[in-house]
């Protein structure tokens, strides 16, 4: 079954999956220029990712979905175990929302021009002032029940396991008083771990936690939700991912 999973991906799937990301950043683009980055920046993409799971034969499970408030900015923070974690989020989690996402990605053809168009958040981290502009963009995004999605990890994992949180997200939820919404992805390592070469076809489940509203302001407010989201998003993880690997590469 693996050999056909592989002559099926390498045929049919990927060559319509490509052809399906050009088109959709092309749609991006064009309809965040004409205005309306709002709905053009989040719905071509969500479709996207639906159909690349659909057409990639990956079962998708979500829970929780009911613990998030309409109109309602959140700033959610998933770990983050492989590529798939982006069509996961993306075509699941059924929030209008901006990424922040390394400025590397920019770089990507296509791609990165469309998140450019669609308002998506590029962190600068080459001074103080470009560190300023990413969180003024931020907080200019977190309005009209727009959310925002940070792994705050920073990039994927190597093993499976989780690493340390960075507190940027938090400070960000700190400084805008805003809920911190727990996320848990399980079984995208399983699909594309970050050393994998091909998919696997796996099931992947979105689980969201109860959101975390803000119970103060400043260091201490920001290490306590920085500790209740880490065990929040941890305990849904199978048993074998429990436990830090510290001696994981956490700057990737």
């Amino acid at each position: 079954m693996k050999i056909l999973y592989y002559i099926y991906q390498i045929c049919i799937a990927l060559p319509i999956l490509l052809v399906l990301t050009i088109l959709t950043a092309l749609v991006t683009i064009v309809g965040s220029l004409l205005g309306g980055a709002h709905i053009w920046g989040y719905y071509p993409g969500k479709i996207w990712s639906q159909l690349i799971c659909l057409f990639l034969l990956i079962p998708v499970k979500i829970q929780g979905r009911e613990k998030l408030h309409d109109k309602t900015s959140y700033i959610f923070v998933p770990n983050h175990q492989g590529s798939f974690d982006i069509f996961l989020i993306y075509g699941f989690i059924g929030r209008n929302f901006k990424w922040m996402m390394k400025k590397s990605l920019r770089k990507l053809p296509f791609v990165g021009k469309a998140c450019e168009s669609a308002g998506h958040i590029f962190v600068d981290r080459s001074g103080p002032k470009k560190v300023l502009e990413t969180i003024r963009q931020a907080k200019d995004s977190l309005k009209d029940g727009v959310s925002l999605v940070v792994f705050p990890e920073g990039a994927r994992t190597f093993t499976g396991h989780m690493g340390y949180f960075k507190k940027g997200a938090f400070q960000l939820a700190d400084d805008l008083q805003l809920a911190v919404v727990p996320v848990t992805i399980d079984g995208s390592f399983e699909i594309l771990p970050r050393t994998g070469k091909w998919i696997h076809r796996h099931r992947m489940i979105l689980t969201i936690h109860e959101p975390i509203p803000p119970k103060g302001k400043g260091m201490e407010n920001i290490k306590a939700t920085m500790a209740e989201a880490y065990a929040a998003v941890e305990s849904a993880l199978p048993e074998k991912y429990k436990g830090m690997i510290k001696n994981e590469d956490q700057d990737r």
